[in-house]
């Protein structure tokens, strides 16, 4: 497939030396405008991949913190359609900075497969995280995907061995996303020497850069997984402070992007030192 804007990125991030700082946000929450003004501001802040949640009923690979954030949006009224139209609106203003959507077949499916790629290719969207689509089901969306020049990027686990780490790895592209620990979003933190034992296994089996994410909430454990990998996701640390700016009837305030910008630019620091610190 051709070059895309994530290719691009890590190239480029590879080329400074340092790994990617990957924020997740879910889309629509708690409003879709909340979600466009953090979208477009979200880069100046220190992000350099965004992940745009699709809200969904039943969001079993996420914590508390994430599955709130779905619920909070789904009760706005967000919906597949609409999140492709955050994408697009980021799009006239942002042409440089990577989205991937990340969330659940059922709604893709209810959509249609074929029309959902068609519709996110144009909207600007540049990956997509399925995390209920096992390799053996590549044919459902992962091919179709990455013949429309979309990333399918897909999950490995502390359980995914060498056995079956090559079918995971066979049409992932753009990066993998290594789950540093067992279990939900968000629920404990990782142990970063155990996670660069990790990251240096899987790239025995793929020259795809490798982002972490589950867990990393704070600047420090980002420097510290950022030692070893291409790239630190955070997700649950995002969407909290998103909720704790919320006022008692659960909508946006003064308080609210830049509460996440704020968080966001910490961790951006932890992201850009984490190299500095290995090499003092």
């Amino acid at each position: 497939m051709t070059e895309t804007r994530i290719d691009r990125r890590f190239a480029a991030l590879k080329s400074e030396g340092r790994p990617a700082l990957v924020t997740f946000m879910t889309a629509g929450d708690p409003d879709p405008a909340t979600t466009l003004a953090l979208l477009k501001a979200l880069p100046g802040a220190g992000a350099d991949v965004i992940e745009l949640g699709m809200p969904f009923s039943d969001p079993m690979a996420d914590g508390p913190a994430i599955q709130a954030a779905g619920l909070r949006a789904l009760k706005g009224g967000q919906t597949l359609v609409k999140t492709l139209d955050l994408v697009r609106e980021f799009r006239q203003s942002d042409d440089a900075t990577p989205i991937v959507l990340m969330g659940y077949y059922n709604p893709i499916y209810s959509h249609g497969s074929e029309a959902f790629v068609a519709e996110a290719k144009a909207a600007g969207v540049d990956g997509l995280i399925i995390v209920d689509l096992p390799p053996e089901a590549d044919d459902e969306l992962c091919i179709p995907a990455l013949e429309a020049g979309l990333n399918f990027i897909r999950l490995a686990t502390p359980t995914t061995d060498d056995k079956r780490l090559p079918a995971v790895l066979e049409n992932t592209s753009g990066f993998v996303y290594y789950v540093s620990i067992n279990g939900i979003t968000g629920s404990a933190a990782p142990d970063a020497s155990r996670v660069a034992e990790s990251v240096a296994r899987i790239k025995r089996h793929t020259h795809l850069p490798v982002a972490v994410g589950f867990g990393v909430r704070t600047a420090e454990q980002a420097a510290a997984i950022g030692a070893n990998a291409d790239g630190v996701v955070v997700g649950s640390a995002i969407v909290s402070a998103v909720a704790g700016s919320l006022d008692s009837e659960g909508r946006a305030t003064a308080a609210t992007v830049p509460a996440v910008l704020a968080l966001v630019s910490e961790l951006s620091g932890g992201v850009r030192a984490s190299r500095k610190s290995v090499a003092a």
